[in-house]
């Protein structure tokens, strides 16, 4: 009984510790694919997991940074949502390929016109974004989430630095450093993977070759047991013979 009572004690603060934890990640994200190196271009990817088990996600707000506004927005066609881009004028102009820009995206809005994200599902919500700026660490976009029952989360927080991070955090995205070509630099991991890749072509030929090898000794051994069978037989029969 008091092996029991202790499994069920622990049991019950497992799932406790679980609820606890679950907000702590279950919020609006943004990744890039790949890169999101300044003054580049990169493909981000809005997470949105549904926290209800009782409503579905049915609108997605996304608002872009206008204190560094991209000129180049484009998010990729979803099916099952109907997608809305919010342009806005710049009160200061931006530059992109020798041309003044005078707008630029604001907000992106999808809204579902089936079921949405429902209960125990997420969904990620696909942009192509650029030219990224060259003089932040970092973009802040700020989301609303729109459930099934009219219920609004707003994901507006910034975190800060050194501070635990808020109950709805803003999704951030962090940008990696540029060289003066305006790519992703490149770093020591740089080398070390052409090291491992250089020993891993040389692993891969190594274990061809041992293969090979014993392949040829196992036709070789199969040869030879062959023989000597075929040699037993024969032996076999001439003493039956005699």
């Amino acid at each position: 009984m008091k092996a029991s009572r202790i499994a069920a004690a622990g049991a019950a603060a497992g799932v406790t510790v679980l609820a606890l934890s679950v907000p702590a990640f279950a919020h609006v994200t943004v990744q890039p694919e790949g890169d999101a190196a300044k003054g580049g271009y990169a493909v981000v990817d809005f997470k949105v997991p549904n926290e209800r088990d009782n409503a579905s996600t049915t609108k997605l707000e996304v608002n872009f940074p206008t204190d560094h506004p991209l000129a180049s927005v484009m998010p990729e066609p979803m099916p099952g949502w109907k997608i809305v881009v919010t342009k806005s004028k710049l009160d200061k102009p931006l530059e992109m390929h020798g041309e003044k820009i005078s707008e630029a995206v604001t907000k992106v809005t999808w809204t579902a016109d089936g079921k949405g994200i429902e209960p125990g599902y997420f969904e990620k919500f696909p942009v192509s974004i650029g030219q990224l700026p060259e003089d932040t660490d970092q973009l802040v976009f700020k989301a609303l989430q729109t459930y099934s029952n009219k219920e609004v989360v707003r994901w507006i927080e910034v975190p800060q630095e050194g501070q635990d991070e808020p109950d709805n955090p803003a999704p951030v995205l962090e940008l990696s450093a540029a060289s003066e070509g305006g790519h992703h630099a490149s770093s020591g991991d740089d080398a070390s993977d052409a090291e491992s890749a250089e020993k891993a072509s040389a692993d891969t030929a190594s274990s061809d070759s041992t293969d090979t090898t014993a392949r040829v000794l196992a036709i070789v051994g199969i040869v030879v047991g062959a023989a000597g069978v075929a040699y037993g037989v024969l032996a076999g029969r001439r003493r039956t013979n005699a």
